[in-house]
């Protein structure tokens, strides 16, 4: 199984604790606690493209295996990221954050219909369910 495909997100548990605890804005919480954003992973030639699409922001990632890259988070935060591949269908996202940011951690486990996705800063933990589309 690899992890590639379209997803949109159907269920989240303790999604504005997570984004409170890295600092997010509250107005940025609550817009991001009410979308439901669809999320498009694709592959070619060693090179994934990571793209997620909201009615409030589109964001987009390229990045290797293993490669560490800049990023700016859908809520803004300056961080250094590295996708690993912990299993065929297990990605891990690692975002350093710079400039006193927080460190954080998402696992991405492709699921055939669906995508799970844990996230967790310090002690904070979400889980976000999306179903294939």
């Amino acid at each position: 199984m690899s992890c590639t495909g379209k997803f949109k997100l159907t269920t989240s548990e303790n999604f504005e604790e997570f984004m409170k605890a890295l600092g997010v804005g509250v107005m940025t919480r609550k817009l991001g606690n009410k979308t439901t954003p669809t999320v498009t992973f694709a592959e070619e030639g060693g090179e994934y493209n990571f793209k997620t699409e909201s009615l409030v922001k589109t964001t987009e990632l390229k990045f290797r295996i293993g490669e560490e890259f800049d990023e700016v988070t859908a809520d803004g935060r300056q961080v250094k990221s590295k996708m690993t591949m912990k299993a065929p269908n297990v990605m891990v996202h690692e975002m350093k954050g710079t400039a006193g940011g927080k460190d954080s951690v998402c696992v991405r486990e492709f699921l055939g219909d669906m995508m799970k996705c844990v996230c967790t800063v310090e002690d904070i933990v979400t889980t976000r369910v999306y179903d294939r589309i």
